[in-house]
């Protein structure tokens, strides 16, 4: 079969090779699928660098979720049979930037049928990042103003969506116009373009002074610098990743003095430390997509020759939206 795969660490451009590898087979407990589409993640672009938190043998393929149709079951499998629909997460070191790829049973999950293919790959990761991050470590409710930054990206704009459902009012910061209609578009009562405006004041003069009761914030650097000055009281920011590059110091007596949380959302632990969680959380995901309050926005459908450019504009922070590749 044809994968992607990575035999030495770089950027996804430079190190990322289109190549004949031979087709994985399912194990114990294991599901082998074909692959009907997969999207980038800013994990995989920390994957191909060596900088993400797990770091597989070389060589590797990365790309971390996936929707896909199941070929062939090991023994012990009760989560799926042949010629099921599903979706969830690969085991590294083989990813799903290939034609067919190898889960977990414990990481299957049926894949909506609200949702097309495309549609359906993007619901592991982002939704279910942006999902604990809300109702699991923040504890959203209705009424609760919502601060997203980089709310046209991949989580960010699983937050958006999900923050809309619950109630919530949501704030989206951006950077740039065609992100900034597309964060419009996603339900962002408000939304700010950081490369024109200082997001600080006008998320106070939004709230009435209230301030943002949750700061999603996958960016670090300046975005969680300046949320800590438009923090309300009792807001909590919850800390996803720091796609900025700049990995922040906060400085804790002013959480103290200005009482606000400051929170870590790790998701891959919920699959170590309690997966009923994850079961739970994709079971509301399918819910909310039946109801018609959960529609990913891909922002491209590729084919998967696209992997290696795709993955480099992750990098970039150019893209607007998912970028899902279809083998």
């Amino acid at each position: 079969m044809k994968a992607w795969c990575v035999n030495e660490l770089g950027n996804a451009r430079d190190v990322l090779t289109f190549e004949e590898v031979a087709k994985p087979i399912a194990g114990d407990g294991q599901v082998l699928v074909k692959v009907l589409a997969t999207p980038a993640n800013f994990p995989d672009v920390l994957l191909c660098r060596g900088e993400y938190q797990v770091k597989p043998p070389l060589p590797f393929t990365p790309g971390l979720e996936l929707c896909g149709e199941v070929v062939a079951i090991g023994a012990g499998v009760t989560r799926a049979a042949v010629g099921d629909r599903v979706v969830g997460t690969t085991n590294m070191p083989g990813g799903a930037f290939a034609e067919y790829a190898v889960l977990q049973q414990a990481n299957v999950f049926p894949a909506p049928s609200a949702l097309d293919d495309v549609e359906a790959a993007t619901l592991s990761i982002g939704y279910q990042t942006a999902w604990f991050a809300l109702h699991r470590r923040t504890q959203i409710v209705a009424g609760d103003y919502l601060l997203v930054h980089a709310a046209a990206g991949g989580v960010g704009s699983a937050a958006v969506q999900l923050g809309k459902a619950a109630g919530a009012t949501v704030i989206g910061i951006v950077g740039g116009s065609e992100k900034a209609a597309y964060a419009e578009e996603l339900g962002a009562d408000l939304v700010i373009d950081r490369r024109t405006e200082n997001f600080v004041p006008l998320v106070k003069e939004f709230t009435g002074g209230h301030g943002a009761d949750i700061v999603f914030d996958p960016v670090g650097g300046d975005s969680y610098n300046g949320s800590t000055k438009c923090i309300a009281f009792e807001g909590r920011i919850v800390v996803i990743g720091f796609a900025g590059g700049a990995i922040p110091q906060p400085a804790l007596n002013h959480a103290l003095i200005k009482n606000y949380s400051i929170v870590g959302l790790h998701w891959g632990l919920y699959q170590l430390k309690n997966s009923a969680l994850i079961d739970e959380c994709h079971s509301e995901l399918t819910r909310l997509a039946d109801e018609g309050l959960l529609k990913p926005l891909v922002g491209e459908r590729l084919a998967l020759a696209d992997v290696a450019d795709g993955v480099g504009r992750v990098g970039d922070g150019t893209t607007v939206g998912r970028l899902v590749f279809q083998p």
